[in-house]
């Protein structure tokens, strides 16, 4: 099956199970959405000094490495662990073991503020998460005639490695390789979320517009990834000018890509436009980071351009589509939702454009965008919990 097919194909053959663990989407999006409330309300205890960091990490990098191997790992797992169903027509965990492997999540979050506990358990412990899902993941994945799929067990032992990058500075092994760690395993995300779009928005588009084809182009999806690999290689081998270059060139093909999908009506649902919104983002964080590597801007704007644009974006937008499709529902969103997702570009923009023009009032900038953060995961959990814990409404299993 394609990448394409995201809409449900639930098999009538799997056994009921509790329904939070009845498929991967319901405890890992959960987890996520809870996991972005959390992590940012930490965050925002720890920047202003009200709270203590955790020791293992130092502050900023503990915040990178939460929202990239916390929240962001927790939608992946949640997506691939649902999506590799219907690409393979074989079921994925779900039950206790899927219970367990999200437990597994949880304890790797956690740990970090256990006292006196051993580095190397806290290591231990957070590193094998990605392993264990690439290895739940295999069966479904080999058992696909598609074998495109299997690029994401490579792309999930890339987050492992950027992971160990991290641990590995963190236990006192080497000296600086947290930042190439946290690089790494942002452009992998990128080239996830974009091959992941590239199959499934232009579909998405198609199908809720009932629309003409989306244009595709062979050479711009070969473009879109030698551009994204090479700003990878470039970030990870530590030569921020062909990083930046790499990035320049990549937020052009992008540019030219999206355009072929934009269809009239798009700005009519909001949950098409969100992931429009966020794949402006994906332009305006290259352009950024191309500016930035080449010293011309401030990283650390261009980073959260990335981040909270770009990989927030998406996976707010995608958990919330997704667990619409998947529980029998109508592909619409609350209106609650809907201001959750103005409420999370409002906080890209503080992050990234008033520090141009005021970096006297950083902090407060910083704040802001946290708080707005919270504000849309908030909505997020208010709105999808009740959706994620029960079971689906047209009866059927998953």
């Amino acid at each position: 099956m394609a990448l394409t097919q995201l809409h449900d194909h639930s098999r009538d053959t799997r056994q009921p199970v509790y329904a939070p663990f009845a498929l991967g989407f319901r405890p890992f999006f959960l987890a996520a959405g809870l996991a972005g409330l959390a992590l940012m309300a930490l965050w925002l205890g720890i920047w202003t000094g009200v709270l203590t960091p955790a020791p293992y990490f130092d502050v900023i990098n503990w915040h990178a490495h939460e929202m990239l191997f916390g929240y962001t790992a927790a939608v992946i797992a949640g997506f691939l662990l649902t999506a590799v169903r219907n690409w393979s027509g074989v079921d994925t965990l779900n039950g206790a073991p899927l219970a367990a492997l999200a437990g597994l999540w949880l304890l790797g979050r956690t740990l970090f503020f256990v006292p006196a506990l051993p580095a190397w358990t806290i290591a231990a412990v957070d590193l094998v998460f990605l392993p264990a899902l690439a290895l739940s993941l295999a069966g479904p994945i080999f058992a696909s005639p598609n074998k495109a799929n299997r690029v994401l067990l490579l792309l999930l032992g890339v987050m492992f490695t950027a992971n160990a990058l991290m641990h590995l500075q963190a236990l006192g092994l080497t000296a600086t390789t947290a930042r190439p760690g946290i690089l790494l395993m942002l452009d992998t995300v990128l080239l996830l979320i974009l091959m992941i779009t590239g199959r499934v928005l232009p579909f998405f588009t198609e199908a809720v517009l009932a629309c003409s084809e989306c244009r595709r182009s062979r050479l711009i999806e070969l473009a879109t990834f030698a551009t994204l690999l090479g700003m990878l290689a470039a970030d990870v081998g530590g030569w921020p000018r062909a990083a930046g270059v790499m990035a320049l060139a990549a937020a052009l093909v992008q540019l030219v890509r999206v355009a072929g999908w934009i269809k009239p009506g798009i700005g009519s649902l909001p949950i098409l436009l969100v992931l429009y919104v966020a794949y402006a983002w994906v332009v305006v964080g290259l352009l950024l980071k191309g500016l930035a590597d080449l010293g011309l801007l401030a990283p650390n704007l261009a980073l959260h351009a990335l981040t909270i644009g770009v990989i927030g974006g998406f996976t707010l937008g995608m958990m919330a589509r997704v667990a619409l499709g998947h529980t029998g529902r109508m592909m619409q969103s609350a209106r609650l939702t809907n201001l959750g997702f103005v409420l999370l570009n409002l906080g890209a923009l503080v992050r990234i454009f008033p520090p141009l023009l005021l970096p006297e009032q950083y902090s407060l900038w910083v704040v802001l965008s946290g708080l707005l953060w919270i504000g849309a995961f908030a909505a997020f959990v208010w709105v999808y919990a009740p959706v994620l814990v029960r079971t689906r409404v047209d009866g059927k299993p998953g």
